[in-house]
């Protein structure tokens, strides 16, 4: 009976529960591995943490994820114990049973008594011990909080509460007037543990146990409560965590830091971190960016498929879902992978899932790389440059132009989409005419004219002859008269969305025969020729 039981207790209480929680809690943190990789990782690029920081907290999850996997392996094993016991418990009975009656001549009732008593006592030995294990794996694998080992929660939690003492103290007693149970024994034991659980509580209570402070919702207001707004956000639908998951091959953050790379490369100073973190209010698989707070663009992105953009004159009918290209608005399909082979054979450009994101996100910050030069960009890049060439950036920034005027020039410049890589030239130009003028515009103007050759190399590359659009001059009079004297009268509106519109008709038809839209224009009416155009074009 007594075996029967501890069996029972073991196998299907102990074990079997201690086996379910190590599985739901090996299921649980792998799923919950990809955020909690994501937080680290924005952490990171967001600067709040460094690289050993994020590399601790990185083997911590991956720690927690083997262990809880450990445990489910090893609760299967002690699983596989259990099952063992009552196998050779059968086994030496039957064959004890057998070997008695038949080598040794016994009777069966003898036999019976003899072997069964044998077998059971040993299975009985062998059983308390698996019981014990069982016991201890299901302790470990149901324990809470890491902040104290195991052996201390342990006797925290059965040593020190005076019921826990004195309900098993009641029991051990109550086993011990039992007849044919070792009075002695457990009458002992239930005296140990009742005087311990009426020595705990005649102890005065601990100082924790003092009335709580007020709850933090009536305290007082504190600047910790106040959260930064990201310069420049990444949120992502639950579907598209897996593309910023390692473990399951995402490379999304890997390809975000490219992208920072060769914006800087390219446009010419270090853009901000990209903090990326998951939104459940998006769609499942729907992404957002934002800027200082302020959604500027918002996709789709389908891990697992493909994008295949349709460059221009394809007519090859493809079979996904109809979309646009995130990034220039070109008419695109999400197709499947085995459609991938077929739609590159057609023409189309095939980009995976990443490749789309990675692509709108690096155009965003091209488009929008004036509001992410903020002071802390610019004042970064005035200490690259003083490594570079320490006399020239002291004599200009702050003594001849200050920070933020050096700021809004540098602004100016990136809103018409000119790179300032050539900080060397931007600088010795302020100098020269910072003595002549404090207004922005007029320095920035100044720069433009300085950075001419590398405008137009921008535009066109390494070549002689430039095709340029050209106003008719009789109408380049009138723009002339009316945008270069401000006591000259207004345009009329209707001549300028006259002009807004054939200009981006032409600029259209320029760009379908591959030759960049390039509109030249007197240089007293180019800044207000070219607010007046981008109304209409966002080239």
């Amino acid at each position: 009976i007594v075996f029967a039981i501890l069996v029972v207790i073991n196998f299907v209480v102990v074990t079997k529960g201690a086996e379910r929680i190590a599985e739901v809690s090996a299921r649980f943190t792998l799923d919950a591995m990809p955020g909690k990789q994501m937080a680290v990782d924005a952490d990171l690029n967001a600067g709040v943490i460094d690289e050993k920081e994020a590399r601790r907290r990185r083997l911590e999850v991956a720690e927690e994820a083997n262990f809880f996997g450990a445990m489910d392996g090893a609760s299967k094993f002690v699983r596989g114990d259990a099952i063992a016991g009552i196998l050779i418990l059968v086994i030496s009975v039957i064959g004890g049973f057998t070997i008695g009656v038949l080598q040794h001549g016994l009777a069966v009732g003898k036999a019976a008594d003899t072997y069964v008593l044998l077998a059971v006592g040993d299975a009985l030995v062998a059983q308390i011990p698996g019981l014990l294990i069982s016991v201890a794996a299901a302790m470990v694998i149901s324990r809470v909080g890491k902040e104290e080992d195991v052996g201390r929660q342990i006797v925290a939690q059965l040593f020190t509460s005076p019921r826990v003492l004195g309900l098993t103290a009641g029991i051990l007693g109550l086993l011990g007037v039992i007849p044919g149970m070792p009075h002695v024994v457990f009458l002992a034991i239930a005296a140990v543990l009742g005087y311990a659980a009426w020595v705990i509580s005649r102890r005065p209570p601990p100082a924790a146990d003092a009335p709580p402070p007020a709850p933090a919702a009536d305290a007082e207001a504190s600047w910790d409560d106040l959260q930064p707004v990201d310069l420049l956000g990444l949120e992502l639908g639950y579907r598209l965590i897996a593309l910023v998951d390692k473990n399951r091959a995402g490379d999304l953050l890997t390809r975000i830091k490219g992208v920072r790379r060769k914006f800087a490369q390219e446009v010419g100073f270090l853009p901000p971190a990209v903090h990326v973190r998951d939104n459940l209010e998006l769609k499942p698989s729907g992404y957002r960016v934002t800027l200082r707070g302020v959604i500027v663009a918002e996709g789709e992105a389908f891990p697992g498929m493909h994008l295949a953009i349709n460059p221009g004159g394809i007519t090859t009918p493809l079979i996904g879902t109809a979309t646009t290209d995130p990034a220039f608005g070109l008419p695109a399909h999400w197709i499947e992978e085995r459609q991938k082979e077929a739609a590159q054979m057609a023409g189309f450009t095939v980009v995976d899932s990443p490749t789309v994101m990675a692509t709108h996100l690096s155009h965003l910050m091209q488009v929008q790389a004036a509001r992410l030069l903020s002071r802390t960009e610019t004042q970064q890049l005035v200490e690259h440059v003083s490594k570079l060439a320490p006399k020239l950036i002291e004599e200009v920034v702050p003594k001849l132009v200050p920070l933020a005027t050096f700021q809004k020039v540098l602004q100016l410049l990136l809103e018409e989409s000119v790179h300032i890589r050539d900080i060397r030239t931007i600088v010795e130009t302020l100098a020269e005419h910072a003595g002549q003028t404090t207004d922005a515009a007029e320095l920035a103007r100044r720069v433009r004219v300085a950075l001419s050759p590398a405008i137009v190399q921008q535009i066109y590359g390494a070549t002689k002859e430039l095709d340029v659009i050209a106003i008719e001059p009789g109408f380049e009079r009138l723009l002339v008269q009316a945008l270069a004297n401000a006591q000259a009268p207004a345009l009329d509106p209707g001549v300028a969305e006259l002009f807004t519109r054939t200009a981006a008709e032409v600029a259209n038809k320029q760009e379908e025969q591959g030759v960049p839209a390039c509109l030249l224009v007197p240089d007293a009416i180019r800044g207000a020729i070219s607010r007046l155009v981008r109304r209409g074009s966002h080239r």
